[in-house]
């Protein structure tokens, strides 16, 4: 399907002024009031729950393998969980499994 380039930009507008209210809601309405407790401990998790999110599809369903489950990139993976409960360092986490994924890739293949 064709869009105009009119329809392009009407789209990129209301993109842009959907995500323009988001914020707006949470950071203009609310911005300069106290917090309760409870919310902040909620959003403490944002960057916790995202994370997972936007990582498990590239594991589970890999385009460099057409959507076929990659044992180098679930060893990665699993390598990467025990780096992170042992050493509790977000740092050695990302290196140490980084180091595992090249390893696995040029061992396995």
């Amino acid at each position: 399907m064709s869009y105009s380039d009119l329809q392009i930009w009407a789209i990129i507008l209301g993109l842009g002024l959907g995500s323009y209210a988001l914020r707006l809601s949470f950071l203009g309405i609310i911005g300069n009031r106290e917090l309760p407790e409870w919310v902040l401990r909620h959003l403490r998790y944002t960057a916790v729950a995202v994370m997972p999110g936007m990582i498990t599809p590239l594991i589970l369903f890999p385009q460099a393998t057409d959507g076929q489950l990659d044992p180098v990139r679930l060893g990665a993976a699993v390598a990467t969980l025990a780096i992170s409960f042992w050493t509790k360092n977000a740092t050695l986490t990302i290196f140490g499994g980084a180091a595992v994924l090249f390893a696995l890739h040029f061992t396995i293949g």
